[in-house]
């Protein structure tokens, strides 16, 4: 096994690969440097639930984990460019050359699957049982992060099996439109998730009881009914059986939708403050939040399956990481290897489209004036126990942030009256 020779697509991928590589190593760079420049006094407003302390403990905590994601970054990018230069998975390839399509193709991504399994979990280990443990937020058991891993595994087997052969057979017997199908079967199956998730596969993970807090769960009712919402169910899930991260969401689609609290948000936050949660939680629902996003993923996956359809029988594409045969499920890999660093350059888009959704989620408190003091204060409790990172770089931010920074949210939420472009107007 020896180093593949290169064409001009080869030197091209490697040439993206270390830009969008390097810069994504400076952009986390860059960030823990502007936390150390900016991170060593309190923000106006949060003198009363912060002290000196608490405020090194966050920033401990970022640079940390900032520091095991760039260590991460390099060798899980430079093993797997050293497969693709060192032909191995050219090798696995042409073992499975005399198989039948479907059990090739699923052999082929298990061993890819499997690879980056292994270089996974010494991270995850670490990131669990050194990272969370220190600062206090694990709580899982090793036995209980066994078992986590191995129903993953067996889901992930199960639904990642039933994508591929679908794609192989697609691909195999319809192929002038087998992009058109695929994309209809992945858009769909997507939907499928969404809707059967939480009755199904959360519960895998998770124990999901009805709050038993009656008061509460009145008053949630009362907030739904308030807004025009059929929320039957309200639930309460075992999370500080792994870890004491607070978090609340909605879930599921028709019948399957129901509200989820934390144990551990029900633990640290009183009434008023979970009802200004949940109410921002209502703002991506009347925002049809989930509803755009699911339509912005089929055009862009739209267009991807047609790009794919353009390269899927590229013998270029072949020669550039020494493939010497055309085969369906090898090009599904090579063109999933080019696109990957591409994501690098369109992840700004998506970020700042998922802020836009979670500032007008905000901005919705301003509906029922006496919720805002509650969510700031709610904003700010979370920030405090989930030790949120108050000064990132706006860079980093761009490129990694779904939400808007913490102290941002807070000084828009501030405003004497809402922004022009409240939900409301939409």
């Amino acid at each position: 096994m020896g180093i593949i020779s290169f064409n001009w697509l080869t030197l091209t991928y490697l040439l993206v690969f270390t830009i969008t590589l390097a810069a994504d190593l400076f952009i986390d760079y860059l960030n823990v440097k502007h936390l150390k420049l900016k991170g060593d006094h309190i923000p106006e407003g949060l003198h009363a639930i912060i002290d000196a302390d608490k405020l090194k403990n966050i920033n401990h905590y970022t640079i940390d984990n900032a520091k095991l994601s760039i260590i991460r970054t390099i060798i899980e990018k430079m093993i797997f460019l050293g497969m693709i230069l060192f032909g191995l998975f050219p090798i696995v390839a042409d073992y499975l050359d005399g198989f039948h399509f479907i059990p090739a193709g699923l052999c082929f991504f298990a061993v890819l699957g499997f690879i980056t399994a292994v270089i996974n979990l010494p991270f995850e280990l670490f990131q669990i049982f050194n990272i969370e443990e220190r600062y206090g937020f694990n709580t899982r058991t090793f036995g209980t992060w066994i078992i986590d891993l191995l129903k993953s595994l067996m889901v992930g087997i199960f639904l990642g099996g039933i994508l591929l052969t679908s794609l192989l057979l697609i691909i195999q017997y319809a192929p002038e439109t087998w992009w058109i199908l695929a994309w209809l079967f992945f858009f769909l199956f997507q939907i499928l998730m969404m809707a059967i998730y939480p009755t199904m596969i959360a519960p895998l993970f998770n124990r999901f009881v009805p709050i038993e807090d009656n008061e509460l769960a009145e008053k949630i009712r009362s907030l739904a009914e308030q807004e025009g919402l059929n929320i039957k169910d309200i639930y309460q899930m075992d999370a500080a059986r792994r870890s004491r991260h607070t978090n609340a969401y909605f879930t599921g689609l028709g019948k399957t939708k129901r509200i989820v609290l934390f144990d551990t948000l029900l633990r640290s936050h009183n009434h008023e403050e979970i009802l200004a949660i949940l109410s921002h939680e209502i703002g991506h629902l009347k925002g049809k939040h989930i509803l755009k996003q699911t339509i912005i993923m089929g055009v862009v996956t739209f267009f991807l399956f047609f790009i794919a359809s353009l390269m899927l029988d590229w013998k270029t594409l072949y020669d550039a990481f020494q493939f010497p045969k055309v085969h369906p499920y090898i090009g599904v890999f090579l063109i999933a290897t080019v696109w990957e660093p591409a994501e690098f350059f369109l992840s700004p888009i998506v970020m700042a489209i998922s802020r836009k959704f979670e500032r007008e989620a905000d901005q919705y408190i301003f509906r029922t004036p006496n919720r805002k003091g509650p969510f700031i204060h709610a904003l700010k409790n979370m920030a405090r126990d989930n030790l949120a990172n108050l000064y990132p770089h706006p860079l980093y931010v761009l490129f990694n942030y779904s939400h808007p920074p913490i102290l941002k949210r807070i000084h828009d939420l501030t405003a004497e009256t809402a922004p022009v472009n409240s939900i409301m107007d939409h």
